[in-house]
């Protein structure tokens, strides 16, 4: 499609999709997505627009304002954005920009991780992925076959995974993702032994209170809460697949007792061990 925007140039093209359902109940989607030529003096700003926005700043440069905060895109550069809030951008000599309106279930934690740790603008090594996944985006609406809406999900997924893995490998954050991995992996292979803070702390070298506080941030749970969540689950698998005794059950999953094993089994699972193996 042609925009009728002032200040965009006519060589410039756009896509508006509107997913199915089952894209809308389990995948990552396009919206919108399209190449415009920004032509000098281009300006927009909207109070919310329902998506989030990529951008690939090919040319020139764009002057961003998402919320309070002001930012400057340079060619080259990759700019994302929570359309659900208020922003604007401009650009005073021009730009060229490959962009793409999306969301989708998992759209909002991606978002709210990488921008957590890379910023709303931001510069990979290489953009390579990024521009020929967004560009394959693009190319899909624009061969007019049929849209395969598990394939855009996937050019989209691995987008955002690339930049989470780029954002996760920085100097200071990669630290501390590895140290929650390296505990998590420690405690699955150890969760039916006892674990407490003083030793998964002192395992990463942090202190007591800067562990659990990093472990949070990198993994959304308390190392109680993941360690507790390891141990039902594994007690479910064995009260499912195998003729053990509930007592036995709860000593090789590391629960201190019986009665402490079934009580925290039903208030995470909602009945007794008993209770759910008759199912």
């Amino acid at each position: 499609m042609k925009t009728l925007e002032k200040l965009i140039s006519p060589k410039s093209d756009y896509y508006i999709y509107s997913p199915s359902r089952m894209a809308r109940d389990m995948l990552l989607y396009p919206l919108q997505c399209g190449i415009f030529y920004y032509e000098p003096g281009y300006s927009l700003k909207r109070d919310s627009f329902d998506s989030f926005l990529i951008l690939y700043l090919q040319r020139g440069g764009l002057e961003l304002e998402i919320g309070k905060h002001a930012f400057h895109a340079k060619a080259g550069q990759l700019a994302l954005i929570d359309c659900y809030h208020s922003h604007a951008y401009s650009t005073a000599n021009g730009c060229d920009c490959l962009w793409c309106h999306f969301d989708g279930i998992t759209a909002r934690p991606f978002y709210e991780n990488i921008a957590a740790r890379l910023g709303n603008v931001f510069s990979l090594p290489d953009t390579y992925q990024v521009f020929s996944r967004l560009n394959a985006i693009l190319r899909s609406f624009e061969s007019g076959d049929t849209v395969r809406e598990p394939l855009l999900s996937r050019y989209l997924n691995d987008i955002l995974t690339d930049l989470l893995l780029f954002s996760s490998s920085r100097t200071g954050v990669h630290r501390y993702s590895k140290i929650a991995e390296e505990t998590m992996t420690y405690m699955n292979e150890h969760f039916a032994q006892e674990l407490d803070i003083p030793l998964l702390a002192d395992r990463a070298g942090l202190s007591q209170a800067h562990f659990i506080r990093t472990f949070k941030k990198e993994t959304g749970f308390t190392p109680h809460e993941y360690l507790l969540n390891t141990r039902i689950a594994t007690a479910q698998y064995l009260l499912k697949n195998t003729g053990l005794a509930v007592k036995d059950i709860c000593y090789q999953t590391g629960f201190s007792s019986e009665s402490v094993f079934c009580s925290s089994f039903k208030t995470k699972v909602g009945m007794t061990p008993s209770q759910y193996r008759a199912q």
